[in-house]
C-alpha cells in the first residue's frame, strides 16, 4: 500500500469541498484534495445557478472563497448576475465551461494538490480520531494521513465510515428524486420573455411575500422582462404545464426552470427531469439504473422547448450535466442540528460560521414541491455545531451531509452555502493545525469567525 501524509484531507471536489481546501491552503495547511470524479467542481459544472448567494433582497450573503472564484469567472467572461428570478430568490450564474478551468486555476493558486478518480474506502482509527483514510484508484491503494479530515463528499461517506450517527430521508424513508440538468443553446432571450409577459399565470411568481411587495403576476412578470435574462420558473400548476403533463407531451415534473449560462452562445440551463423512486446517492446501482430515463427526460423536455415555447425554435442540446443530480442522501448528526423552521425564519445564531438564503426546496415525487421562502427576504445562519460530527474528534463536515433535518437540509445543500460551510471548516481546520489542537471542538469559534470575516465570509450586516 501506498502512503502519503498531510496537514489537511479533504474528501470531495464539489462547491463545498472546493472552498474547504482552498480555505485550509490559503490558511497554511498542506491540503490535499481527493475526489472521486473526473473533473473538480462537482454541481458548479451543471450550468445551474448558484443559489443561495444572495437573499431575496439582492443581498451577498456569501463571500470570500466565492468571491474569488466568480471575479475568476468574470475574468474569463462567464459571469452572469446578480439575477433575480421574482419568485423567491436572486442568483448568480456562471458559464460551466469556464468554471471546470476557473476552479483548478483557483486551488492552484491558494497551494492546494488534487487527485482525480479517486474513491475512499475505508478509515483507520484511534479511538475517536482518524488517522487515515484509505483510497484507491488504477495506482493502488493508498493510506492517506492527517491531522484533521473535511468531509465534503455530500454523502457524509468519510463520517459515516468513522461511524459518526446519521439520518436519512424523512420518518418514512422518502428521499428527493435524482435529477439531470442540461443546456440549449441558440435561445432567443426576447420571445420568451414576451410569452412570460403574456401568459403569466404560466410561470411562478412572488411566492415570497418580499418580492411579491404588493404586486400582481403581471406586474412581477414586467419587471423579469425587463431585466432582459431567461430567467423562467414554468410551474406544473400553471396551464401551460398542466396540458403537456396531462396530453402525456412532458413527463410529469414540478417545474421547468430556465437560467442563462452563457450569452456568448446565447445558452441556458434547463432543471426539469426527475426520478423518484427513493434511490439513495450511495446506491451505486440505483443512481446508475435511473441514468437512462434521466437521459430519456432530457430528449423529451429538449424537444418541448423546440416545439412549445417562444425562443427555443432553434436551439439545439448544447450539453448534459457531468453527473446526475442527487439531492439527498446522508446527514451526519452534529452538535448542532439546523431545522427548516429556524432557517425559514431567518434565525441568526452567535457562533455562526456560514450563511444561507435559499427557500427550503423539497422536491416530490410526480408535480409536487415544497418551496417555503426565508422571511423578509433575508437570510439564516449555519452555526458552527452543525459542521462538527458527534463523538468524532478531528473530522469536520461541509455542504449537504451537514447535521440539518430533512427541511434544514433542503435549503443549505445548495452551492452558496454548501461553499461558505466548506470556506468555515477548511479554515478552522488550517487554524487547528497551526494551533495544535487535536481536536476541531477545541478551537476557539470566536477566533475563527474573526479569521472568516478577515477572508470575506458574510457573517453579519445583512438580512
Amino acid at each position: 500500500m501506498n502512503h502519503e501524509r498531510h496537514d489537511v484531507i479533504v474528501l470531495g471536489g464539489g462547491p463545498a469541498g472546493v472552498a474547504a481546501a482552498a480555505a485550509a491552503a490559503k490558511n497554511g495547511a498542506d491540503t490535499l484534495l481527493v475526489e472521486a470524479g473526473t473533473m473538480l467542481g462537482g454541481e458548479l459544472l451543471s450550468g445551474m445557478a448558484i443559489d443561495g448567494v444572495l437573499n431575496a433582497r439582492g443581498q451577498y450573503v456569501v463571500g470570500g472563497i466565492s468571491d474569488e472564484l466568480f471575479a475568476e469567472c468574470r475574468a474569463m467572461g462567464g459571469f452572469l448576475g446578480p439575477l433575480c428570478d421574482y419568485r423567491l430568490i436572486c442568483y448568480v450564474c456562471c458559464d460551466p465551461e469556464v468554471m471546470t478551468i476557473a476552479i483548478p486555476r483557483l486551488l492552484g493558486r491558494s497551494g492546494v494538490r488534487s487527485i482525480l478518480h479517486t474513491l475512499a474506502t475505508d478509515v483507520v482509527m484511534e479511538g475517536n480520531r482518524v488517522t487515515g483514510l484509505v483510497v484507491v484508484n488504477r495506482s493502488g491503494r493508498t493510506l492517506l494521513e492527517a491531522e484533521h479530515f473535511l468531509d465534503c463528499s455530500g454523502d457524509g461517506d468519510l463520517a459515516a465510515m468513522a461511524g459518526a450517527p446519521y439520518e436519512t430521508g424523512d420518518a418514512n424513508g422518502q428521499l428527493q428524486p435524482l435529477s439531470m440538468a442540461f443546456r440549449m443553446a441558440g435561445v432567443q432571450t426576447d420571445p420568451l420573455l414576451r410569452f412570460v409577459v403574456d401568459h403569466p399565470g404560466n410561470v411562478a411568481l412572488g411566492e415570497s411575500a418580499y418580492l411579491r411587495g404588493g404586486k400582481t403576476d403581471a406586474e412581477l412578470a414586467r419587471e423579469l422582462a425587463r431585466q432582459g435574462q431567461p430567467c423562467v420558473f414554468f410551474k406544473a400548476d400553471g396551464p401551460f404545464l398542466a396540458a403537456a403533463i396531462q396530453s402525456g407531451e412532458l413527463f410529469p415534473t414540478a417545474l421547468v426552470m430556465i437560467q442563462p449560462t452563457s450569452a456568448a452562445r446565447r445558452e441556458v440551463c434547463v432543471n426539469t427531469t426527475r426520478v423518484a423512486r427513493n434511490i439513495p446517492g450511495t446506491d451505486v446501482a440505483g443512481v446508475s439504473g435511473a441514468l437512462p430515463e434521466l437521459l430519456e427526460q432530457v430528449w423529451t423536455a429538449s424537444a418541448f422547448l423546440r416545439k412549445r415555447v417562444p425562443g427555443f425554435e432553434t436551439s439545439t442540446l448544447s450539453g448534459i450535466a457531468p453527473r446526475v443530480g442527487v439531492r439527498e442522501t446522508r446527514r451526519i448528526m452534529g452538535e448542532y442540528v439546523l431545522t427548516g423552521e429556524e432557517a425559514a425564519a431567518a434565525a441568526k445564531h452567535r457562533d455562526v460560521v456560514a450563511k444561507g438564503a435559499q427557500h427550503v426546496d423539497i422536491h416530490l415525487a410526480g408535480t409536487a414541491q415544497v418551496r417555503i421562502p426565508i422571511a423578509d427576504g433575508g437570510s439564516y445562519d449555519i452555526p458552527w455545531g452543525c459542521l462538527v460530527p458527534k463523538s468524532l474528534a478531528n473530522v469536520l463536515i461541509a455542504g449537504r451531509c451537514l447535521s440539518a433535518t430533512r427541511e434544514g437540509m433542503g435549503t443549505a445543500r445548495t452551492m452558496g452555502p454548501c461553499m461558505a460551510m466548506g470556506q468555515a471548516v477548511g479554515t478552522a481546520a488550517a487554524m487547528c493545525v497551526r494551533g495544535g489542537l487535536r481536536e476541531a471542538r477545541e478551537l476557539d469559534t470566536a477566533a475563527l469567525q474573526r479569521r472568516l470575516r478577515e477572508q470575506g465570509a458574510v457573517l453579519d450586516g445583512v438580512r
